[in-house]
C-alpha cells in the first residue's frame, strides 16, 4: 500500500487506494463493450473475429498501462468507436483496400504521433486551443455520452423519417435502464460510495428476471491471436493512393484523443490553468497505444469518454487505469462472464456523468458571441457527428472565421489558424470522413 500511495501520490490527489480500484471496476464496465463490439465491426472487414478480440482486449490493456504508470493518469484507453467503423466502412469496404493495408496505415498514423509528442508539437497545438473551445469539448462529450447511452438502453432509436425517435419504453431494457439512473443519481446525491458501480451491478442482478438476461458461464480459453499479429502491410499504405488514408487517420486520432484526454481531465478536476501538467507523457501513451494496437491486429486505440465515469467514480490517478488494464487482461479467460453486464445496465451511469459534465456551460462567456457561438457549434457537432473529432474541427473553423469577420483576428493564435485551415483542406479536399 505504501508503494501505491507513492508512486501514485494518491494522497496529494485526494483518493485512496480502494476508492482509486472501484473506480476502475466502474470504467471497465462502462466501456467493456468494446471487447464485443469491435471485433463485430473490423469483422464486417474480413478480419477474423476471434483474432480481434484477443488484439481489442490486449490493445486496450497496453494502452491503458502505459497511461497508468507513465502518465499517472485516471484515463483507460481501448480502440476507438468511429474509427473502428472509419477503418472497416470506409476504408476497406469502400476504398477496396485490404485490412492489412489499412492496418498498416493506422501503424504509421501512430508513428508519426509518437514524433509529434516527442517534440511536443501535439502539446503546443492542445495549449493553442482557446479556453472557450476547451470548455466546449468537455460539454460536446457529455452530450457525445448522453446519446451512447440513450442508444444502448433503447430509449432512443433510428427512425429514418426523424432520424432518431423514443424507442419502445415497453421493453424490458429502456425501463431497467432508466430505473437505474434514478438509483445512481439518488445514491450519488446521498454520497452513498460506488453510487455508480452499485446502480451497475443491480441492472445487472436484475436483468436475469427481467431481461431475458442469460448466465453464459465464467471461464473459457483465450482465441488465437496469430490470425490477426503483425498481419499489417506497412509497406502497402506507404503508396501513394494511401496518403489520404493515413493523413485522415492521423487527424481523427489527433482530435478525438485530445478532445477526450481534455474533457476527462477538466472533468476530473486534473486541469491546472487550463492545462494538463503531464500532457506530453499522455500523449505518449495513446500514440504508442495506436501502434501497438495495429501490430497486434486492431483498429486506431484511443483515450475513451466512458472514463468520466471512473473519474466520477472518484479515480484521479494512474492507478484506476491500472486497474482498468488488469480487467481487460483477465477479461481475455472471463469473456462470459463480462458479457453478462448488458448494455443498458451502463447506460444510466454514462448519462448521468452526461448530465454533470454539462454544467460546464456556465464557464463559456454567453456575451461574446465570437467565443459562445463557436463553443456551441463544437459541443452540438460533437453528438449530432456522432465524432468528437468533427466537434472539435467545425469549432475551430467557427472561431477562426468568427474572430477575422469582426476585426478580432489577433486573438487567435497563429497555430489555432493553422488548424482550422487544415481542417477546412480536410472537409474540402479530402471530404467529412
Amino acid at each position: 500500500m505504501q508503494f501505491l500511495e507513492r508512486y501514485f501520490k494518491l494522497k496529494d490527489n485526494g483518493t485512496n487506494v480502494r476508492t482509486e480500484l472501484l473506480a476502475g471496476l466502474t470504467t471497465f464496465l462502462t466501456m467493456a463493450y468494446i471487447i464485443f463490439v469491435n471485433p463485430s465491426i473490423l469483422g464486417d472487414a474480413g478480419m477474423p473475429k476471434d483474432a480481434v478480440f484477443v488484439a481489442t482486449c490486449l490493445a486496450a490493456a497496453i494502452g491503458t498501462l502505459v497511461m497508468g504508470l507513465y502518465a499517472n493518469y485516471p484515463i483507460a484507453l481501448a480502440p476507438g468507436m468511429g474509427l473502428n467503423a472509419y477503418f472497416s466502412y470506409t476504408v476497406v469496404k469502400g476504398m477496396g483496400m485490404s485490412w492489412e493495408v489499412a492496418l498498416g496505415a493506422v501503424f504509421i498514423s501512430g508513428c508519426l504521433f509518437i514524433l509529434v509528442s516527442l517534440f511536443k508539437i501535439r502539446e503546443l497545438i492542445i495549449n493553442s486551443i482557446p479556453p472557450a473551445l476547451r470548455t466546449a469539448i468537455t460539454v460536446g462529450i457529455g452530450l457525445f455520452l448522453a446519446i451512447i447511452s440513450l442508444k444502448s438502453a433503447g430509449v432512443v432509436v433510428s427512425n429514418p423519417a426523424t432520424i432518431i425517435a423514443l424507442g419502445d419504453l415497453h421493453q424490458p431494457a429502456p425501463i431497467l435502464a432508466i430505473i437505474g439512473f434514478f438509483i445512481i443519481v439518488a445514491l450519488d446525491r446521498l454520497k452513498v460510495p460506488g453510487a455508480i458501480l452499485v446502480g451497475i451491478l443491480v441492472i445487472t442482478v436484475s436483468s436475469f428476471f427481467f431481461g431475458g438476461n442469460q448466465f453464459n458461464g465464467i471461464v473459457s480459453a483465450p482465441p488465437a491471436l496469430e490470425p490477426t499479429l503483425f498481419k499489417l502491410d506497412i509497406m502497402g499504405a506507404l503508396s501513394v493512393g494511401i496518403v489520404n488514408v493515413v493523413l485522415v487517420f492521423f487527424l481523427v486520432e489527433l482530435f478525438d484523443a485530445t478532445g477526450t484526454l481534455m474533457g476527462v481531465a477538466n472533468r476530473a478536476g486534473l486541469l491546472k490553468d487550463g492545462k494538463m501538467a503531464r500532457m506530453n507523457k499522455a500523449l505518449l501513451a495513446d500514440s504508442t497505444a495506436i501502434a501497438a494496437g495495429a501490430c497486434l491486429g486492431t483498429s486506431s486505440t484511443t483515450a475513451f469518454v466512458e472514463s468520466a465515469a471512473g473519474v466520477q467514480a472518484g479515480g484521479r490517478t494512474g492507478l484506476t487505469a491500472v486497474a482498468v488494464a488488469l480487467l481487460f487482461l483477465g477479461s481475455l479467460f472471463f469473456a462470459p462472464l463480462a458479457h453478462t453486464v448488458p448494455p443498458y445496465a451502463t447506460a444510466p451511469a454514462l448519462l448521468y456523468v452526461a448530465c454533470l459534465m454539462l454544467r460546464e456551460l456556465t464557464y463559456i462567456d454567453w456575451d461574446d458571441s465570437t467565443e459562445s457561438i463557436p463553443a456551441a457549434i463544437t459541443a452540438l457537432m460533437m453528438p449530432f457527428t456522432y465524432s468528437v473529432a468533427s466537434g472539435v474541427a467545425f469549432g475551430f473553423i467557427t472561431y477562426a472565421v468568427l474572430k477575422l469577420l469582426t476585426g478580432r483576428g489577433r486573438q487567435v493564435s497563429v497555430v489555432a489558424y493553422i488548424i482550422a485551415a487544415i481542417f477546412l483542406f480536410k472537409f474540402i479536399y479530402l471530404g467529412a470522413e
